[in-house]
C-alpha cells in the first residue's frame, strides 16, 4: 500500500478520498486554488499546496502544477477524484512518465473508452448492443443531415470526446439538426479541443442505468450491480437509487455481465462505469465508460457494504482484488440528492455566496458528503455542488421516506438549493411507482 498520496481535486471528493486515506494510515497531500483556502478539509491533510489562483484552468487544470506539487510532496501516488483531470489521459501518462502512480485506468485505456466512437466499436466487439449510430464521426452539417434522414428523427448530436452532456443535442428534424451541428461541435471543441461529431439514433423515454465495476491488474473484475440514474437535467444527474427499481433480476444479470465484457476487452484495471440506455421494451444499450469514480458512487457503497474510494488505491498499489462475485449481494436501498446551490424556480441560477445557515440532517441509515459549513462561501468558480445526501434502508419504499425527512430537516440559507426539487420529485406518483425516464423532469417540471 502507499504511504503517502496526493489528491488532485476540491471539494467533497477530496474530503472523502481524505477520510479513506485516514482510516487505511495512508498521509495525504492536499491541493488548493486560492478560491479554496479556507476549506475546512485542508486541516485534515497531512501536507497542503497552493497551486494556483481561483481560475480552474490556472490550478485543478493545470498538469505542470500538480505534478510539481507531486514532487516536492514526495508522494507515491495522485487520486484524481472526478471531474477535472480525471478522465484526461495525458495527465495519466504524465504521472507515468513520472514514476507517479495515477489511481485509475493506465492511459490506454482511458483515451479508448473517451472517444465515443472507439468505444462503441469495443462494446461491439464484446458483443453488447449500441444504440444505432455512425461508426466514425460525421465531417460536416450536410453529411450529418443525410444520416439522421436515413436514420429517422429524432436523432442524437455526441461529442466523439465528450461527455457531463457537453457537445450533446436533441434533433427533430432538418432545421433543427443544421442548427444543432453547429452548437454541439462549438461546444465540444472548447470542451474537448476535439469537435468531432457522431449521431445515434434518440430513445425517446429510455433509463439510465449504469453499472460499477472493479477490476485489478491480475485479469479479475467483478461488477457491484447497477445504479438508476434517469433524474436527470440537461444530462446532470439531480437523483440516484439502487437497486433500478424498473429491472428485474434476469435483465440485471444481462446489464452486468456485458459491462464485465466490455471492461475485460478494455483491459481495464481500477474503479469503472459501464452506461447504458434502457429502452422502453426493457432492451438494453450501451452508452458509455466513465473511467474515474462517479459522484453517486455512495449508493452503491451503501448497498454492498465495499468502500470503493480503498478499493481503488489498493488496485492501484497492485493488490489482487480479493473480492468475488458470488459474495457481493445489495442488500435494501439507498438514493441520494444531489445538493447545489441553484435555484430550481429561476432555471437553476447559480447561487454563490456566504452559507449562514447549516443544519445538515442525521438518523439512521443517512449519510451526507458534505464540505460545506456554516459560514462557508460557495464560490462561482467551481462546480455549484453542496453535497451529496444518501439514505440506506431495507427497501425503496423506506428509503424515499427516510429521504424526504433527511431533506426537509436539512437548513442551508440565504443562498437557493435544489432540496425543494429533490422534495417534489420524491413525491411524486411516477416517480414512487419507478416510472420515470431522462426526459421526466424536463416534461414535468
Amino acid at each position: 500500500m502507499f504511504s503517502r498520496i496526493l489528491i488532485a481535486n476540491r471539494g467533497e471528493i477530496a474530503l472523502r478520498i481524505i477520510r479513506a486515506c485516514r482510516e487505511m494510515g495512508v498521509q495525504t497531500v492536499a491541493v488548493y486554488s486560492e478560491a479554496d483556502k479556507n476549506a475546512s478539509y485542508l486541516a485534515m491533510a497531512d501536507e497542503t499546496i497552493c497551486i494556483g489562483p481561483k481560475e480552474a484552468a490556472e490550478s485543478y487544470l493545470n498538469i505542470a502544477r500538480i505534478v510539481s506539487a507531486a514532487e516536492i510532496s514526495n508522494v507515491e501516488a495522485i487520486h484524481p477524484g472526478y471531474g477535472f483531470l480525471a478522465e484526461n489521459a495525458h495527465f495519466a501518462e504524465v504521472c507515468r512518465d513520472c514514476k507517479i502512480k495515477f489511481i485509475g485506468p493506465d492511459p490506454e485505456a482511458i483515451h479508448l473508452l473517451g472517444n465515443k466512437v472507439q468505444a462503441r466499436n469495443l462494446a461491439i466487439s464484446a458483443k453488447v448492443h449500441v444504440v444505432p449510430g455512425t461508426e466514425d464521426p460525421v465531417p460536416d452539417e450536410n453529411e450529418a443531415a443525410k444520416v439522421a434522414e436515413k436514420m429517422g428523427y429524432p436523432v442524437m448530436l455526441k461529442a466523439s470526446a465528450g461527455g457531463g452532456g457537453r457537445g450533446m443535442r436533441i434533433a427533430h428534424n432538418e432545421m433543427s439538426l443544421r442548427a444543432a451541428f453547429h452548437s454541439a461541435t462549438a461546444e465540444a471543441a472548447a470542451a474537448f479541443n476535439n469537435p468531432e461529431i457522431f449521431i445515434e439514433k434518440y430513445l425517446e423515454k429510455a433509463r439510465h442505468v449504469e453499472v460499477q465495476i472493479l477490476a485489478d491488474e491480475h485479469g479479475h473484475a467483478v461488477h457491484l450491480y447497477e445504479r438508476d440514474c434517469s433524474l436527470q437535467r440537461r444530462y446532470q444527474k439531480v437523483i440516484e437509487e439502487t437497486p433500478s427499481p424498473h429491472i428485474d433480476n434476469e435483465l440485471r444479470n444481462e446489464i452486468c455481465k456485458a459491462a464485465l465484457r466490455i471492461v475485460k476487452a478494455a483491459k481495464y484495471v481500477n474503479a469503472g462505469t459501464v452506461e447504458f440506455l434502457v429502452d422502453q421494451n426493457n432492451h438494453f444499450y450501451f452508452g458509455e465508460v466513465n473511467t474515474r469514480i462517479q459522484v453517486e458512487h455512495p449508493v452503491t457503497e451503501m448497498v454492498t457494504g465495499i468502500d470503493l474510494i480503498k478499493w481503488q488505491l489498493r488496485i492501484a498499489a497492485g493488490e489482487r482484488l480479493k473480492l468475488r462475485q458470488k459474495d457481493i449481494n445489495q442488500n435494501g436501498a439507498a438514493i441520494e440528492c444531489r445538493i447545489n446551490a441553484e435555484d430550481p424556480a429561476k432555471n437553476f441560477t447559480p447561487c454563490p455566496g456566504k452559507v449562514e445557515t447549516y443544519i445538515p440532517p442525521g438518523g439512521f441509515g443517512v449519510r451526507l458528503d458534505s464540505h460545506v459549513y456554516q459560514g462557508y462561501t460557495i464560490s462561482p468558480y467551481y462546480d455549484s455542488m453542496i453535497g451529496k445526501l444518501i439514505v440506506h434502508k431495507r427497501n425503496r419504499a423506506e428509503a424515499i421516506q427516510c429521504m424526504k425527512t433527511a431533506l426537509e430537516e436539512f437548513k442551508i440559507g440565504p443562498i437557493k438549493t435544489t432540496i425543494p426539487l429533490s422534495l417534489d420529485l420524491l413525491s411524486h406518483p411516477q416517480f414512487i411507482k419507478g416510472n420515470v425516464d431522462t426526459g421526466f423532469i424536463e416534461r414535468t417540471f
